[in-house]
């Protein structure tokens, strides 16, 4: 097998047709038909079911191994090419949206003029959901909350965030310094589904001190939490990272009674080097958690662990001057 036959079944997986993984990679339908023919011959195996143009069991089997030789060649072109200190690749960074939120228009504004060659693919998601896209192979980083479950990841802490009640500055809690728990009880609250961490570390607290919290509205995403809450739909409890700048005249976060604050960290997949692109981002990630000044009110870099054998590992890339 060669590396055209990869990319075409993939292209295929990605695209969900022949015609239009050629399409993608730029040749004719033929083409891709003889690049899936010889791998088949190969491995014993149809892996596109011709009829319907999806792949079968053994083909997305193929898939997710091919996603992973390709993305190490590319590491291996952008090592090379990283020994002159220019880095030359794609990456492609997950995140969770309350994170993105500050993170991504950071990323917008150093990376080009530090590292030109170097593109950025962002990929808003859950973090059971970055846990899965890691594992698979489609994003290269994924910033979530910790801890993050599955055994096919490996995470380094980021920063920590309070967490807070989000109100309007007119509201009569607003003029509180602290928000009790059971003051939650009282409000149409917006929350997180059961079952992720957020939802059941403030679930925990309220249960410890006999409240049980009764939501208008449950979301699977946070970021669409906070939506909701700007536009007055309810209330929350938010990562202080979700409230912009420009709505802190409108609304004020409060700390909650009890509530430790969030860990974020940044993951890869556990198999495999993380190439110099890869290195270059997560480089900057810390560059701009570790500056007060870049991130938001109630947001702490949280150190390194050098001691722990399933942290990233950290190269120094020299910049482009």
């Amino acid at each position: 097998m060669d590396l055209r036959q990869l990319n075409a079944i993939v292209a295929i997986a990605e695209h969900g047709s022949f015609s239009a993984a050629a399409d993608a990679l730029s040749t004719v339908q033929s083409n891709v038909s003889t690049h899936i023919k010889k791998l088949e011959r190969e491995l014993g195996s149809q892996l596109v079911d011709r009829t319907t143009g999806e792949l079968t069991e053994a083909g997305a089997l193929v898939v997710a191994r091919s996603r992973r030789v390709i993305r190490e060649l590319d590491a291996l072109t952008s090592d090379v090419t990283a020994l002159s200190h220019e880095v030359i690749g794609t990456v492609r960074l997950g995140a969770i949206g309350t994170a993105a939120r500050w993170l991504v228009p950071q990323l917008l504004q150093i990376v080009p003029t530090r590292h030109p060659h170097l593109h950025l693919i962002f990929m808003e998601a859950t973090t059971i959901g970055l846990g899965d896209q890691l594992a698979s192979g489609h994003v290269d980083l994924g910033v979530m909350a910790l801890p993050a479950s599955g055994t096919e990841v490996r995470t380094v802490a980021l920063f920590e965030e309070d967490l807070g009640l989000v109100l309007p500055r007119n509201h009569p809690l607003a003029e509180l310094s602290t928000v009790p728990i059971d003051a939650l009880a009282t409000l149409p609250l917006i929350l997180p589904l059961p079952g992720t961490a957020y939802r059941d570390d403030l679930d925990a607290v309220a249960s410890a001190v006999g409240v049980t919290l009764r939501p208008r509205a449950e979301m699977d995403s946070l970021r669409l939490v906070a939506t909701l809450t700007f536009e007055r739909c309810g209330f929350s409890v938010l990562p202080s990272g979700a409230l912009p700048h420009y709505l802190r005249d409108e609304f004020v976060l409060l700390p909650v009674e009890g509530l430790p604050p969030r860990h974020v960290g940044v993951a890869q997949r556990r198999r495999g080097l993380p190439g110099a692109p890869v290195r270059a981002v997560l480089e900057i990630l810390t560059e701009i958690v570790v500056d007060g000044e870049r991130t938001p009110p109630g947001v702490r870099a949280v150190p390194p662990d050098h001691e722990h054998p399933h942290l990233l590992p950290t190269a120094r890339i020299v910049p482009l001057r």
